[in-house]
């Protein structure tokens, strides 16, 4: 009866052989590959998706800076349809836009007229009053605007990302005028 134990010039010669590990070493990695790529795809995806929403953000709270008109419902809704367009989100995107004024007196920001559309409601002075350390200090008297975005973002791949809310603040001094003005109902 033969012995089953392996010599040492068997393990030996076992270690040095090459034959067939080339399409081992395939099956091996092409996985871990293919959920590598996916993952920096996924990644990707989501970096350029809160890049897309801090821009439309910026870019309302420009557009906002600039009016010397009274903003009014009209403007709004078309605000929120700009934001939509602008991050194509597949949830409708919530936007709250804000004129605060500034006592240096109390050292805080008082609501000159707030008004949203989407989810979120509008705010009052209870809810600005902790924003100082949010938005710079101003002169007395001062107003600026507060354009607050909120959209829901998926990635393509579950590669350990859940779902994202992409929330943005942007503040901006108004520019043409010494405050921006609301007309009309909400």
């Amino acid at each position: 009866m033969r012995r089953l134990v392996p010599s040492r010039c068997n393990i030996s010669r076992f270690g040095r052989d090459e034959r067939g590990s080339a399409s081992i070493e395939a099956m091996i990695m092409i996985p871990m590959v293919f959920w590598v790529y996916l993952a920096m795809f996924a990644f990707f995806q989501t970096y350029q998706e809160y890049n897309a929403n801090q821009k439309a953000a910026y870019t309302i709270g420009d557009m906002i800076s600039r009016e010397t008109l009274p903003l009014d419902a009209d403007y709004l809704n078309g605000v929120q349809q700009l934001l939509d367009y602008m991050t194509r989100s597949s949830e409708q995107a919530s936007v709250r836009i804000t004129s605060l004024q500034y006592s240096l007196a109390d050292k805080r920001f008082y609501v000159h007229w707030s008004r949203s559309r989407g989810l979120k409601p509008p705010v009052n002075d209870a809810d600005v009053s902790t924003w100082t350390s949010r938005i710079p200090v101003m002169p007395d008297g001062e107003f600026i605007v507060i354009t607050e975005t909120w959209t829901k973002y998926k990635p393509p791949f579950n590669v350990g990302l859940g779902a994202q809310d992409i929330e943005n603040f942007v503040y901006t001094r108004p520019r043409y005028a010494p405050r921006v003005l609301y007309s009309g109902a909400t």
